[in-house]
């Protein structure tokens, strides 16, 4: 499902993005950092979505972490997808691509939330879908 390259920017409707995002948010974190590491290669080079994209990984494989009963791995995936999404929030939007939709601020907040924690658990996971959009 995901082509070899996306010209311009990573549409935010792709079938395969929005798999992957869905596969997250029903617990399946293995197979949407999968899907979404593709959808990252394929991304254009220095693009907003590869960022984000970026992020998104992150995020999925910290849910993993924290399923694995490994909260300090995850608490750094996590860090690392924040700074992910506020270098995003420091690049101009303006488009029609993933990165442009997306509510990244909420996400940011979100992530911002959970590592606020004193010990992050299973249920600490993060959803895509669970960011309002903008």
């Amino acid at each position: 499902m995901v082509p070899s390259r996306f010209g311009g920017h990573v549409p935010a409707r792709h079938p395969a993005l929005r798999y992957a995002l869905r596969l997250n948010d029903h617990g399946y974190f293995w197979e949407s950092q999968e899907i979404l590491e593709a959808v990252w290669a394929a991304a254009p080079q220095g693009g907003r979505e590869r960022i984000l994209l970026r992020a998104c990984i992150q995020i999925a494989t910290a849910n993993l972490r924290l399923r694995m009963q490994k909260p300090h791995a995850a608490a750094r995936l996590l860090g690392e997808a924040l700074g992910e999404l506020k270098a995003l929030g420091l690049r101009n939007a303006g488009g029609d691509g993933f990165a442009d939709g997306f509510p990244v601020f909420a996400l940011a907040e979100l992530v911002k939330a959970k590592l606020g924690r004193p010990q992050l658990a299973k249920v600490d996971w993060v959803a895509f879908g669970s960011v309002s959009r903008t």
